[in-house]
């Protein structure tokens, strides 16, 4: 009986099923899949199968179990993929030993066996499905509550900032103004990240010609009127004029305005911050490097997305490392971070150069 088989067997089952899932080139396997995904489905079979074979009528028992299933798979970091393949490469794992041990196993047996596949694979696929979807929007009105929230509050600073100024009892050089400037350059951020982010969203990209010169020059005076309001130092390097780039300048611009920003709140009252240009190989390094003093242990992924605050400027939605990164990818390029433990960071955007053969577009 394929109940008893699968008693006798089950060792046998979990380690060809592990193998096959070991093997398998997309999509690619992990160690809690293999540890917790392979047995699970295995355990939920010989209880369907026992209680059918005891004459009781069978409870939905592979149904809800693979609802919960689904919902953990998910937490746990599973994608649809993962959790459909791994119930295939079981039943397919349990068929070819049966196969191979000329098991005395009914084509009844082989129908339920088909059919706990079927339902745990749609009830799975169904709850994942939700759960997913719930969590879509649940972040996003988490993340339209918070920007609406920061955009107001820097709007408040700027209006009373702007309100004092204009009674003349202040000079707009002094800090009152220096509030209002502050103000606005945030509101500015979170605009420029905001429109971004749904541009990637929706796949929307207008690429051109661009000279890196242009480019950076054009970032580098919000920059350093940002970096004088904090105290800080600002510099660029100067630029190889013939570095040029394939990509949409408003993406491209955004993610090094994000890792700028990024770089102001962490570096102190007095610190520097470098933007250079590099020519490396083929491809293009824009490294933005602040003295922040490095990356303290134990900090999480520094690209993810609503991720924890290193320092004392809380303002700002935790997107911008992840939306600066998802707009280097978007063209085939990345950013990485090097930590250089009691001295700062730097943040690199790795790009392809464009050919030379074509003069870049004007900015």
């Amino acid at each position: 009986m394929l109940q008893d088989f699968l008693s006798v067997h089950r060792d046998a089952i979990i380690a060809r099923t592990r193998k096959m899932v070991a093997a398998r080139p997309w999509p690619p396997a992990s160690t809690i899949e293999l540890e917790y995904g392979v047995p699970l489905f295995l355990s939920q079979l010989s209880d369907t199968l026992r209680i059918e074979a005891s004459g009781q009528a069978p409870p939905d028992l592979i149904g809800p179990a693979a609802t919960r299933h689904g919902a953990e798979l998910l937490g746990l970091g599973f994608s649809l993929s993962q959790v459909v393949h791994d119930y295939g490469d079981i039943c397919q794992a349990v068929t070819a030993l049966a196969l191979e041990q000329r098991a005395p196993i009914t084509t009844e047996e082989f129908h339920i066996l088909n059919r706990c596949l079927d339902t745990a694979i749609a009830e799975s696929v169904t709850e994942h499905g939700r759960i997913s979807s719930e969590s879509r929007r649940s972040e996003e009105v988490e993340r339209l509550g918070h920007l609406a929230h920061e955009i107001r509050d820097m709007l408040s600073a700027a209006l009373m900032a702007l309100d004092i100024v204009k009674r003349g009892t202040v000079s707009i050089n002094g800090s009152t103004g220096a509030v209002l400037s502050r103000s606005l350059i945030g509101i500015q951020n979170l605009v420029d990240t905001t429109l971004t982010d749904v541009r990637l969203s929706a796949n929307q990209q207008r690429r051109e010609r661009v000279a890196i010169t242009a480019l950076l020059e054009e970032i580098a005076v919000a920059a350093r009127l940002d970096a004088d309001h904090r105290g800080q130092q600002f510099v660029i390097e100067a630029v190889d004029p013939d570095l040029v780039v394939d990509v949409d300048p408003q993406l491209l611009a955004s993610a090094v305005k994000n890792l700028l920003n990024n770089a102001s709140k962490f570096a102190p009252a007095g610190g520097r911050i470098t933007l250079r240009a590099l020519r490396h190989d083929s491809d293009l390094r824009i490294e933005i490097e602040d003295a922040c003093g490095g990356i303290p242990g134990g900090s999480a992924d520094l690209f993810q997305p609503f991720g924890e605050r290193r320092g004392k400027d809380q303002t700002g939605m935790g997107l911008g490392l992840a939306i600066a990164r998802r707009a280097v990818r978007a063209h085939g390029g990345d950013v990485v971070v090097r930590d250089m433990p009691g001295q700062g960071c730097v943040f690199t955007i790795e790009l392809p150069l464009a050919s030379v053969a074509a003069a870049p577009a004007a900015m």
